[in-house]
């Protein structure tokens, strides 16, 4: 982590909807490489679509997301949104070590491991959906909380 805290960039929520279009995008490619028993390609998609379905959420619900080349710090500045920071950032905790492993260790990733990350995956992007709807609703509505 660097000195001071997570580096964040400020973002509104088209810019965020923007984010979650990103983690849709590795999420079927992720689940087209479950498929087809790719589970490298499948594993470090699914990392990829977390990361920015966590980013989505984040900006939706604070206007930041994270801009650092560490994912973990991510993982930290989500743990801090209540009430859903703690789940969501074990979830991304657990999914993160598995980018390295999927893209660069020649150990094959298991079709268990693949699935559980698409799982996963698809998990934290319907949250950043609901999420982003939910903003949407009380911006449209006048509301901004």
């Amino acid at each position: 982590m660097s000195r001071g805290g997570p580096r964040t960039r400020p973002v509104s929520l088209g810019e965020a909807r923007l984010v979650l279009g990103k983690a849709e995008e590795f999420l079927a490619t992720a689940a087209e490489a479950r498929t087809e028993e790719r589970n490298s390609a499948a594993t470090g998609n699914s990392v990829h679509a977390e990361i920015n379905a966590a980013n989505a959420r984040l900006g939706a619900l604070s206007g930041l997301r994270g801009a650092g080349q560490d994912h973990n710090q991510v993982v930290e500045l989500i743990k801090a949104l209540p009430p859903i920071g703690s789940a969501a950032a074990n979830q991304l905790r657990r999914l993160v070590p598995l980018k390295t492993k999927a893209e660069y260790d020649p150990a094959p990733i298991s079709a268990i491991q693949a699935a559980a990350a698409v799982r996963q995956a698809e998990e934290l992007a319907a949250t950043a959906r609901q999420v982003i709807a939910r903003r949407t609703l009380v911006i449209a509505g006048g509301r901004i909380e």
